[in-house]
C-alpha cells in the first residue's frame, strides 16, 4: 500500500528517524511529538487496527512496546511514559501505530489533549541515537 505514509517510512520511501526495526516490527519518532522522544511502533505489514494485527505479531508487538517504554526512561531520562493505540477514531494514518510518549511529572500532558511540538534541526537524529543506544543496552548488543 504505497499511499500510506507509515508502509512508506518502512520501504525507505520516505524520511524517518527510527530506533528499532525487527523482521515484523519498526518504530520510528513521531514527526509531530508531543514531546521529543515520542516513539510510533508499527508492523511492517499493513494492518489498519489493533483488531486487525495477525495474532502471530501480538507478543512481539507488546514486547517491542514494552522495550521502548524503557527506553523513553533509561535513554532520554524520562521518569516514565504514555502508551496508547487510537483504532479508527483519532487514528491520523490508517496503519496500527502504538505511540510511547516521554513523560515526567509537571511535563503539562493533561488527559487526551496533546499539544505537540517540533524538533529542532538535527535534534530529532540525537533523540533517535539515544534511543537506539538504551534498546541496544537493553539486550547487550
Amino acid at each position: 500500500m504505497t499511499a500510506c505514509v507509515f508502509c512508506q517510512i518502512i520501504a525507505g520511501e520516505l524520511p524517518g528517524h527510527t530506533v528499532l526495526e525487527t523482521d515484523d516490527l519498526v518504530a520510528f519518532l513521531d514527526t509531530r511529538p508531543v514531546f521529543r522522544g515520542h516513539v510510533l511502533l508499527v508492523p511492517r505489514e499493513h494492518v489498519e487496527t489493533l483488531p486487525d494485527l495477525p495474532a502471530g505479531l501480538r507478543d512481539a508487538f507488546l514486547a517491542a512496546a514494552q522495550r521502548l517504554a524503557s527506553a523513553v526512561k533509561d535513554g532520554l531520562g524520562a521518569q516514565g511514559s504514555f502508551v496508547a493505540i487510537n483504532n479508527t477514531v483519532s487514528q491520523s494514518v490508517p496503519h496500527l501505530h502504538l505511540h510511547v510518549v516521554p513523560r515526567t511529572k509537571g511535563d503539562g500532558l493533561r488527559g487526551f489533549f496533546w499539544p505537540r511540538t517540533k524538533y529542532a534541526d538535527g535534534e530529532a537524529a540525537s533523540y533517535a541515537e539515544r534511543l537506539r543506544d538504551a534498546l541496544a543496552d537493553q539486550t547487550g548488543a
